[in-house]
């Protein structure tokens, strides 16, 4: 996971500027409908709509435009059918990639990201070629300065988590998808501060990547995640942090 926690906290904190562009907004709004559209319009019935409603509000979008994009879901309000996509694919070094994709034109939408992928040292593969390497699971960050680890691994385990390691600054705590709320919301009533929480698609294995071969695989990340259409990017990259941190500068 070296490399995963750095990367996950820097997406983090690079959300409060990407929602002053708008562009955060406009994915978590699909986000929000597409769950709505599954599952229901009511946070309290539909785990789906509600986790995706939680990191909306903590990217502080407005509660008019949460509500809006439930209604389209519902189809209270007219909106925009969205079809959700999987591309599977390899980086420089062999690294692999996911992607998940809400758009309207799927013939559009893979052209572009077959086109990031090329302009950027990878390639799409064929289904099924990389996603058996990830399972979805939660991932929460706390930073070690920001709790006592005896106190930590205590809610943790008592909230059902499955496992908490170190890496660099930072502990990492993961769950089961069923059990990602209980544990974070054990953590915030026991006052433990939360770096980052997300549902995230975890690698068996990971690749090494260094030097130019490292940055490319960053720029090819980061060139994904900036498609309108690219909801999550998941990766199976192990890079050192110094060269994370120069690329989110």
């Amino acid at each position: 996971m070296s490399g995963h926690s750095k990367w996950a906290g820097i997406k983090h904190k690079k959300a409060t500027v990407d929602a002053k562009r708008g562009k955060l907004f406009s994915k978590l709004a699909k986000e929000i409908t597409v769950a709505a559209r599954q599952g229901g319009g009511n946070v309290n019935t539909n785990p789906s709509l509600r986790l995706v409603v939680n990191k909306a509000k903590s990217c502080n979008m407005s509660s008019d435009n949460i509500e809006r994009a439930i209604k389209k879901g519902t189809g209270e309000l007219p909106g925009i059918t969205y079809e959700e996509v999987i591309y599977e694919g390899y980086g420089p070094k062999g690294v692999a990639i996911l992607v998940e994709v809400l758009t309207d034109n799927k013939n559009r939408s893979t052209a572009e990201i077959r086109t990031i992928f090329s302009k950027k040292g990878g390639s799409i593969a064929g289904q099924g070629s990389v996603q058996w390497m990830f399972k979805k699971k939660g991932f929460i960050l706390v930073k070690k300065q920001d709790v006592d680890e005896d106190i930590l691994m205590s809610v943790a385990l008592e909230s059902g988590a499955e496992d908490m390691s170190t890496c660099g600054d930072m502990y990492e705590i993961t769950t089961s998808v069923a059990d990602f709320e209980k544990v974070k919301t054990a953590f915030e009533k026991s006052n433990i501060k939360i770096e980052s929480a997300e549902l995230t698609m975890i690698p068996s294995s990971t690749v090494r990547v260094e030097g130019a071969p490292a940055r490319n695989v960053l720029s090819l990340i980061e060139g994904l995640e900036d498609h309108d259409d690219v909801e999550n990017v998941y990766s199976n990259f192990d890079i050192p942090d110094s060269i994370i941190l120069e690329a989110s500068g």
